[in-house]
């Protein structure tokens, strides 16, 4: 009875920690609702929090496939955020209160870069589990405490480049031993950089504070003053110096000595060790013997080059100077789970297609999500580190309508690049795939939304590549993207500074444009704007742009077939049959037709520039508004287009009844 008493008890004791338990797990806050109230303290230009933050008033933050679903999260695991970018996003005032996020277990790199952020810097030892902190291109200012980042031990990579940060470094920074890269360029620090920070060598960026020192490189922090000695001691120091140096020269004296008897003896002997000789001219008789000894081959392996390095070639690059990632992968993005080549074999895989540049493949990792890998073969326009150089630059994008570069591995045969895989394919996939294609037709609101997502993003890329004279150049509809809520993503970007110009010239789009058509024609920043024409006018039209990568036939893209039909035949049949019931929006289709030319125009000076266009872009809508759709067709056509066709353009519930 006793027994059965205790076991009851147990039995009792087990239950009610059970239900403590559960009780506390559902006191919890859902992050759902962790980051509503965190968005609740957020505040945009207008006052209030951002308006691209409003998707987070509906569903939850991540799909049940870890798939993210609201702006800013960019990764999940385990249904958790792990990366919370809220870049560019125009918010405003003090510091933000960090420690709403603490519920937010899984969160390992937080953005707030690119804002207008001030006052002091946020208390981060809320979040002790990161390892990514972005908060540079701010207005933050003031001295930070020396301790502010103690409490941070898994911190991998800090930026907080490009505020009015003022005082000395603080030390704590380098409280965790998995450190590798901290920019604190353009701020206002001061005196020495700390000794754990030192070791970061190429890792810490402090160029632009004046009045930082001890940096390699950088000016020499003052020496400390040292109390001077007595002249009874400094006597005695240099007699002790005097000995020391007797010494040393006795012994280096004997030790010359003894190399010289060595080398006497050595020659005497040569013949019995020598190993064999070979004859040098003349006859045997007369000629000078050399020995030569025979010595194991030195191989030093240059993985992912093939081959091996020879001995001389290794003492020309010094072994300070070997690549640590030969045949291995290079990560780029942060906040991203790392796994290596190895993982990619292993993983299953499928062929996505082959396009201008190489092979792309579908790589589901074991325990991780699906990749996609793309083979470049033709991208030998920059070497080892200008190459790492760039993509060190692409990884530093982050863009809604941007597919991130997550890693790359670099190889002399050929390159590979790692980024993550989108669910529902390519925009050119979806318009012109038929019945290849699993998903329903695109409606207008959903092109429209595709156009201004690309838009967006190559506005983007112009403002973070001002170097580049074709910030994208590669832009097609096989290069959009969809995730799995239609937001377009752009691939492929940037490429032009690592291929060579004849390929480039051969296969990238914005080679293609009018301006380059000519002999010795080079491209501009237009000529993206160019492909965006493109693309504007076949997501409205639905048909697939083959001629457009034609150089030098005028009339014969796109374009050109829009231009006839706007002037010879107006018909229903300018935009795509999958969108034409759509009722109440034919006004501003035709705006978008109009940017469209106006993106296509083939003189240069004429042709519209992407401010102009994203802001037309910017301001179309699902629906007309009034008779706003009528005098916008009537606009459009009275451009010097009075035929009977035109006309009928002007009344959008009017077509004739002839096709193009």
């Amino acid at each position: 009875m006793a027994m059965a008493g205790a076991a009851g008890r147990l039995l009792l004791l087990a239950a009610a920690a059970a239900l403590i338990a559960l009780a506390a797990a559902q006191s919890q806050p859902s992050e759902t609702q962790v980051l509503q109230k965190f968005r609740s303290t957020l505040r945009g230009p207008d006052g209030g929090p951002p308006e691209q933050l409003r998707q987070w008033d509906t569903g939850a933050p991540c799909d049940a496939d870890n798939t993210p679903r609201w702006a800013g999260v960019r990764l999940c695991a385990k249904g958790r955020v792990v990366v919370l970018q809220l870049e560019a996003l125009g918010l405003r005032g003090p510091a933000l209160d960090l420690s709403l996020l603490a519920p937010l277990v899984g969160l390992r790199s937080l953005s707030l870069a690119q804002n207008s952020l001030t006052g002091a810097l946020p208390d981060v030892s809320a979040l002790p589990a990161l390892k990514f902190l972005y908060l540079f291109q701010n207005a933050f200012s003031g001295e930070i405490p020396d301790g502010a980042f103690a409490k941070l031990r898994a911190l991998q990579k800090l930026d907080l480049s490009r505020n009015g940060f003022s005082g000395p470094i603080p030390s704590s920074i380098a409280t965790s031993g998995k450190l590798r890269d901290v920019n604190l360029a353009n701020n206002n620090f001061s005196g020495p950089v700390p000794d754990g920070l030192r070791r970061l060598g190429a890792g810490l960026h402090v160029q632009g504070n004046k009045l930082v020192c001890g940096v390699p490189g950088g000016p020499a922090c003052p020496p400390s003053p040292s109390p001077s000695p007595s002249s009874s001691s400094s006597s005695g120091s240099m007699k002790v110096l005097m000995t020391i140096a007797i010494v040393v020269v006795a012994i280096g004296a004997l030790l010359a000595v003894a190399g010289v008897f060595a080398a006497i003896q050595a020659r005497r002997n040569a013949p019995r060790y020598a190993g064999h000789t070979e004859t040098l001219g003349g006859s045997p008789d007369a000629a000078a013997k050399v020995k030569v000894i025979s010595a194991p081959a030195v191989k030093i392996e240059q993985q992912g080059d093939g081959g091996a390095m020879t001995p001389a070639a290794a003492g020309k690059r010094g072994s300070g100077r070997r690549e640590e990632h030969h045949g291995k992968l290079v990560f780029v993005q942060e906040g991203r789970a790392r796994f290596e080549l190895e993982d990619l074999l292993r993983a299953s895989a499928e062929v996505l297609g082959s396009g201008n540049f190489g092979a792309s493949y579908k790589a589901t990792l074991l325990d991780g999500p699906a990749l996609v890998v793309k083979r470049f073969k033709e991208m030998n326009g920059a070497g080892r580190e200008d190459f790492a150089e760039h993509m060190r630059r692409l990884g530093r994008l982050v863009h809604p309508n941007l597919l991130p570069v997550v890693a790359y591995l670099y190889k002399k045969e050929e390159k590979l690049l790692v980024t993550d895989y989108m669910p529902n394919g390519s925009l050119a996939h979806v318009l012109h795939g038929g019945a290849r294609s699993s998903l329903p037709p695109l409606d207008w609101p959903k092109r429209l939304k595709i156009i201004k997502g690309v838009a967006r993003g190559l506005a983007y890329l112009y403002d973070e590549l001002p170097m580049l004279t074709v910030p994208h150049g590669h832009l097609k509809s096989s290069n959009v993207l969809l995730d799995a809520s239609f937001e377009p993503v752009l691939t492929d970007y940037a490429l032009a500074p690592v291929v060579t110009p004849q390929h480039a010239a051969q296969v990238m789009v914005a080679y293609k444009s009018p301006e380059c058509a000519a002999q010795g024609g080079r491209p501009g920043r237009k000529s993206d704007v160019w492909s965006l024409g493109i693309l504007v006018l076949e997501v409205l039209t639905g048909k697939f742009p083959a001629n457009y990568l034609r150089q030098g036939r005028a009339g014969t893209d796109l374009a050109g077939w829009v231009h006839s039909v706007v002037r010879e035949e107006w018909t229903g049949e300018v935009f795509d049959m999958d969108m034409r019931g759509t009722r109440g929006a034919e006004g501003e289709m035709v705006k978008l037709l109009k940017v469209g030319l106006g993106c296509c125009e083939p003189d240069v000076d004429r042709r519209w520039g992407l401010e102009e266009a994203l802001a037309r872009v910017e301001e179309l809508r699902e629906r007309d508004g009034g008779d706003d759709s009528i005098s916008t067709a009537s606009s459009f056509v009275s451009d010097g287009d009075t035929t009977p066709a035109a006309a009928a353009a002007a009344r959008p519930g009017e077509t004739p009844s002839h096709s193009a």
